[in-house]
């Protein structure tokens, strides 16, 4: 079964999500049938691949070693790089295998999910080293990592918010004013991904598919609004189910093509991803480079570290072309925009007036689809390769 795909999740979720509600509204720790519920739903979606199912549970073992064992030598020998550095590549190991392997056509690691939970416990490996993180009891790590809702597609939570959630007790009313909230989010992901979506999707297919350049055009409008539809209609739909479990899972999307520029829309789009890349690569690639005296200038720096950073994203995406493609072409746009904001004045000047905000967010909107039809393969084909 599918997760967030038919509308036989959906009424089994209805059914499962009862008891949660009862508990929630009697103020009764959600925690246990929470963990339960995810381990049901994760059977529901891969019980009939055995394969997959075992992938899984090597590899949240395998992670909770990684984070067990550098907590211990964190506090053993402190912020010594030399062992950061190693577990921290130990973390993202079983995702490297599985793009290669699946690039081969091996599938090895091969389950949904795998690029979400390493970033989870990555994330952690990171916040033990920064001294965030001093604790992490096995049954915590597991509800963090394989909780339901988000795990083929995130959104990706925070390991310390989410135990907050999972280890508090919501007074009735709070409770009732998330469930509120819940139901609506679950209805309006509901719309964005099986009524808007699909329109835009049928639309893609049928005006979209000739080897004209007008063709081409449809095909990148309809498939813009058809990603964005379909991924904040399933975020929204998470979300709605995560509030149900008690769980204020973070928002993933915020009107990205409302934008002004490319920073404004990856603060919008897919946020938790963006913002993970932000904390944990991006910035301390930042540092790293001002510290080290890699360039002369602050601004140099950021831009190279901007095109490394989205390429390495668009690597996470997988190691098609087109993947690696979009990553640079977003890198790209991001050093471009910082160095125009800092050096023109003509910005500076202009970046409040109305019709220059205008002509800023036709050029983002286009710039974004056209990075959209990059992701979406049809480019690169399109150019033979």
């Amino acid at each position: 079964m599918e997760l967030f795909g038919n509308f036989t999740f959906f009424g089994i979720a209805a059914l499962v999500a009862i008891p949660a509600v009862v508990l929630g509204i009697k103020e009764k720790s959600l925690k246990y049938y929470t963990f339960f519920a995810s381990l049901f739903f994760i059977w529901l979606a891969m019980g009939a691949h055995t394969k997959a199912l075992i992938y899984l549970t090597v590899f949240c073992l395998l992670e909770y070693a990684i984070v067990g064992g550098y907590l211990y030598l964190r506090k053993k020998y402190g912020r010594k790089e030399s062992i950061y550095w190693c577990f921290l590549l130990l973390s993202i190991t079983p995702l490297t295998i599985s793009k290669i392997s699946g690039f081969l056509d091996m599938h090895i690691f091969g389950f949904l999910g795998i690029s979400y939970l390493t970033f989870k416990a990555t994330q952690m490996v990171i916040e033990i080293y920064d001294g965030i993180i001093k604790q992490a009891s096995a049954f915590e790590f597991a509800s963090f990592l394989l909780f339901f809702p988000a795990i083929t597609s995130g959104p990706i939570d925070r390991s310390r918010r989410y135990s907050q959630n999972l280890n508090s007790i919501m007074p009735k009313n709070e409770y009732l004013e998330l469930l509120g909230e819940g139901l609506y989010k679950i209805v309006k992901g509901m719309v964005y991904k099986f009524v808007i979506a699909s329109t835009f999707y049928q639309g893609m297919l049928w005006l979209g598919m000739a080897h004209t350049f007008k063709n081409a055009l449809v095909y990148m409008y309809c498939y813009g609004f058809y990603l964005f539809f379909d991924f904040a209609g399933y975020s929204a739909m998470a979300i709605g189910i995560s509030y149900l479990f008690g769980i204020r899972t973070p928002e993933n999307f915020k009107a990205p093509f409302v934008s002004k520029d490319i920073k404004e829309f990856w603060n919008r789009w897919h946020i938790t991803l963006s913002y993970w890349f932000r904390d944990f690569v991006f910035s301390r690639l930042v540092m790293r480079a001002i510290k080290k005296k890699w360039f002369k200038a602050k601004l140099t720096a950021a831009s190279w570290c901007f095109i490394i950073n989205m390429t390495i994203m668009g690597l996470w995406h997988g190691l098609d072309s087109y993947y690696i493609l979009y990553g640079l072409y977003h890198g790209v746009l991001l050093a471009l925009t910082e160095i125009y904001q800092k050096r023109s004045y003509f910005h500076k000047k202009h970046k409040k007036d109305r019709w220059y905000q205008f002509v800023s967010w036709f050029i983002t909107f286009n710039l974004v689809m056209f990075g959209f039809f990059i992701f979406s393969g049809r480019f690169t084909t399109l150019l033979g390769f």
